[in-house]
């Protein structure tokens, strides 16, 4: 995603919290690179978790990359409907209907 389209809180903290934000960012390297998981499935689980937090940002950011490391829209949605018995049909309904927004 460009600079321009990241969300304006992003890049207000980005902006008034310089060292912050650069940390935030080394952390998620870090935690990457710490094991054998690929982009793909980190991304997935990182959906994931967001449907369950129901972060409508975090579902859009990490949908999208696990589709940019290679994930299919088939895979993505599999990734979240697999979740209803864990956190139910309300939840997977919504983090679903934040997937179809990156169609539109």
């Amino acid at each position: 995603m460009s600079k321009d389209k990241l969300p304006k809180n992003f890049q207000k903290m980005q902006k008034n919290h310089p060292d912050f934000m650069t940390a935030v960012g080394n952390l998620g390297k870090v935690v990457r690179d710490a094991g054998p998981l690929d982009e793909k499935t980190i991304n997935l689980l990182q959906m994931a978790a967001a449907a369950a937090l129901r972060m409508e940002g975090a579902v859009h950011s990490h949908a999208r990359r696990a589709m940019s490391a290679g994930a299919t829209e088939e895979e993505v949605r599999h990734a979240l409907i697999v979740l209803t018995s864990t956190i139910g049909f309300p939840a997977v309904a919504a983090a679903t209907s934040w997937v179809n927004d990156l169609e539109d």
